[in-house]
């Protein structure tokens, strides 16, 4: 069965799943299916360890009577009329819940964009082991390099066929292909370990295994022996690209409507108000073409459009879904994602938008600091916004990289450091959560 013959059938489960619910009670439903298709080999020291695939199709089906709702899953091969029965027998000893139902009929998508999420190669098990244990050999092959932890390639496709009771039909399928390896460097008590990795919708986009091997056997490397650095205060801390795509997902989290609603999010009364310093921009656009995040219409069928949530520092939206929406007397911006039977706020391809300085100028305008590669643990409290984390990277003197540092903690307020960011010039759009490389000036850094 072709790609767009298996949508169609799984289009016509889902409108039967529907119009069953309907019959059985139902003022509205909604049924998804979540497809999933994934291949992937992994090695270690030159040997194939484990190498796996696996399909799916998640049915899920949700209801409303009234305010009542419920949902409930299933695998192919369920009894649609069986399954929807017991769906509207559930959400009728529901709670009562105000905000709950289908997005607005005038919100739903009637037309899909175009976004070229999806790449039909198939590739086959032989070229991901080859390619795994080519990206194990370069990272090798560092000198320096003293063990494996091993490599992994792999490939896939995941999709989304959703159904509503007042009109959206759509379907929708993105590809990934990934190669990634972490490796050690030193001995004894002076190893160091590090990785490296790409993802990609379109295979041809890879960076090759020589590249990807060398950058993890070169990361590791120069890690070796690290200092540890006296306790200061207004150091100037610089997040590299793969560390600042994290931090920029703290902003998201704390202007994620379902935060605000729960009164979790210390930005919740910040609407309009300046949060990060003048100048910065966060955009998000799920209609990116081939973009990691990009989709031509959410979990509940409305097309978001791109947005800048925070202009010149200022916070203009929260992520909204319907539900959210209504609790917070808005209305939604097309960016509800299902996540099993819920619908919830979810940001699509999230940008801390580049400044104008590259990040060896920016690294040199600060002549003394700490430049961060890796971080540990999870100390950062949304609600308050106090952030106290592990980290660990090179020390700066003289505007350079000076030497490797490790056992380092350090910590701030969230507040505070988005009014303290100065942005590099050197994004990378490709991931998901997109950011260049960061420097946060005035935090306090506890060492030996």
């Amino acid at each position: 069965m072709s790609s767009e013959n298996q949508a169609d059938h799984l289009l016509s489960r889902a409108h039967q799943l529907v119009e069953l619910a309907r019959k059985a009670g139902a003022d509205q439903a909604d049924a998804v299916v979540v497809r999933s298709r994934a291949k992937s080999v992994s090695v270690r020291l030159g040997k194939v360890e484990s190498t796996e695939a696996s399909e799916s199709d998640d049915f899920s089906l949700r209801v409303f009577v009234g305010n009542q709702v419920a949902s409930v899953s299933a695998n192919p091969g369920f009894d649609l009329k069986a399954l929807a029965e017991r769906a509207v027998a559930m959400a009728k000893v529901s709670p009562e819940d105000p905000f709950t139902g289908l997005a607005d009929e005038a919100d739903l998508a009637r037309s899909f964009p175009d976004l070229d999420l999806y790449d039909p190669t198939d590739v086959s098990g032989d070229a991901l082991r080859e390619a795994a244990l080519a990206t194990e050999d370069a990272a090798r092959a560092v000198p320096g390099v003293s063990n494996s932890l091993g490599a992994g390639a792999s490939a896939g496709m995941g999709g989304l066929v959703l159904v509503t009771s007042h009109g959206f039909a759509g379907a929708y399928q993105a590809s990934r292909f990934s190669r990634s390896v972490g490796v050690i460097a030193g001995e004894g008590t002076g190893m160091e370990r590090d990785h490296d990795f790409d993802s990609r919708l379109y295979y041809a986009d890879l960076d090759s295994p020589a590249v990807i091997g060398r950058r993890a056997g070169e990361r590791t490397v120069r890690k070796i022996n690290p200092r540890k650095v006296q306790t200061a205060k207004n150091v100037t801390v610089v997040f590299d690209p793969r560390v600042a795509r994290g931090f920029v997902g703290h902003i998201a989290a704390a202007i994620n409507g379902a935060s605000v609603a729960r009164k979790t999010s210390f930005l919740r009364d910040s609407m309009g108000k300046q949060v990060l310093k003048a100048g910065l921009n966060i955009t998000d656009d799920p209609l990116r073409v081939r973009g990691s995040s990009s989709r031509p219409f959410d979990g509940e069928g409305v097309t978001g459009q791109p947005m800048t949530m925070i202009e010149d520092g200022v916070l203009q939206h929260w992520f909204l879904s319907t539900s959210t929406a209504r609790e917070l007397g808005l209305h939604t911006n097309g960016r509800g994602a299902r996540g099993g039977t819920a619908v919830s706020p979810s940001s699509t391809n999230l940008a801390l938008e580049p400044g104008h300085v590259s990040p060896e100028d920016l690294i040199a305008s600060i002549g003394t600091g700490f430049y961060i590669t890796d971080m540990i643990g999870h100390g950062v409290d949304m609600v308050t916004g106090d952030y106290s984390r592990g980290a660990s990277g090179f020390w700066i003197e003289n505007g350079q990289l000076a030497y490797p540092v490790s056992e380092v903690t350090i910590a701030s307020n969230l507040k505070e450091m988005f009014m303290a960011m100065t942005p590099a010039n050197d994004i990378d759009r490709k991931f998901g959560t997109a950011a260049p490389t960061i420097a946060i000036e005035g935090m306090t850094i506890a060492g030996k």
